[in-house]
C-alpha cells in the first residue's frame, strides 16, 4: 500500500490556508496547518478536516519564531512523517500611504511575509534534499508582480516571495525538489474585506471574468503545482486573478 503523503501549510485556519488544507485533506493527504492567533476559525478547520481524515494535526505558532516552528515542526514529523508538500500561506498586510508607514509596521510585515517563509522552508527543506523529493509551493499576489498604492510594504515582500522561489527552485532542482509560486489577485478573503463596496465593485470591473476569486480556487491552483501533473514545472508564477493583470 502507498504512503499518504503530509502537508504542511502555514497560516491555515482560514482563508486560502484553510482551503487548501481541505483540498489536500480530500486528496488524501495528512495535513498538518500552522495558525498565529484565531483559535476560533483553526478548530473550526481543524473539524472540517476531521470529518473526512483523522490525519490532521493544527499548531499555533508565530511563523517569525524560527523555535517555534522548528518545535512544531519536529511534533508534525514524528506524527505523520516527514513533510513531502510544504505550502507557505501565512502573511500579513496593511493598506496605508509609504509615508504613513512605521519602522515596527514595515518589520512586522517583512518579518512575517519574509522572515517566516525563510523559517520554514530553512526547517524542513534538509529533510527533504536527503530524500531527495519534495514540492514547495509559495503564496505572493499579484501586487507582487505589478505593485500596489497604498501596499509598498505588502507588495515589496510578496515581490521577495517571488524572486525567493525562483532562486530556489535552480538551487534545489538536482535534488528533485520542485518549488513554485501562485500569485492570487482579489480574493474572497478576510484580508480583502476591509474593502468597502465601491472598491470591490471597481476591482471586479477592471477583472475580465468580472468577479472576485474564491479561496477555493486558489487552493485549486496550489494542489496543481504539488501534484504530479505539474512534474516538470519548478520555478513558476502562476497567477490567479481572473485575469486582472497577464
Amino acid at each position: 500500500m502507498e504512503q499518504r503523503k503530509h502537508c504542511l501549510i502555514t497560516g491555515g485556519s482560514r482563508g486560502i490556508g484553510a482551503a487548501t488544507a481541505y483540498r489536500f485533506a480530500q486528496a488524501g493527504y495528512k495535513v498538518t496547518f500552522f495558525y498565529r492567533a484565531d483559535d476560533d476559525s483553526a478548530e473550526y478547520t481543524r473539524q472540517k478536516i476531521h470529518n473526512i481524515t483523522y490525519d490532521v494535526l493544527a499548531y499555533k505558532v508565530d511563523v517569525r519564531d524560527l523555535d517555534a516552528v522548528q518545535s512544531a515542526v519536529t511534533e508534525a514529523v514524528e506524527a505523520f512523517g516527514p513533510v513531502d508538500v510544504l505550502v507557505s500561506n501565512a502573511g500579513v498586510s496593511k493598506i496605508e500611504l509609504f509615508t504613513k508607514t512605521t519602522p515596527s509596521e514595515w518589520n512586522r510585515i517583512m518579518d512575517t511575509n519574509i522572515g517566516g517563509l525563510f523559517n520554514v522552508v530553512h526547517t524542513i527543506l534538509p529533510s527533504m534534499i536527503s530524500r531527495h523529493s519534495g514540492n514547495i509551493v509559495t503564496v505572493s499576489s499579484m501586487w507582487g508582480v505589478c505593485g500596489a498604492s497604498c501596499e509598498v510594504c505588502y507588495s515589496t515582500s510578496k515581490a521577495a516571495i517571488i524572486g525567493f522561489t525562483k532562486s530556489l527552485a535552480q538551487e534545489v532542482g538536482p535534488s528533485n525538489i520542485r518549488v513554485n509560486c501562485v500569485a492570487p489577485g482579489v480574493i474572497d478573503t478576510e484580508m480583502n474585506a476591509v474593502l468597502d463596496d465601491e472598491t470591490r465593485e471597481a476591482l471586479c470591473e477592471e477583472t475580465p471574468l468580472c468577479r472576485i476569486g474564491s479561496p477555493e480556487e486558489v487552493a485549486d491552483a496550489i494542489f496543481y503545482l504539488a501534484d504530479d501533473t505539474s512534474s516538470f514545472i519548478t520555478g513558476q508564477v502562476l497567477g490567479v486573478n481572473g485575469g486582472y493583470i497577464t
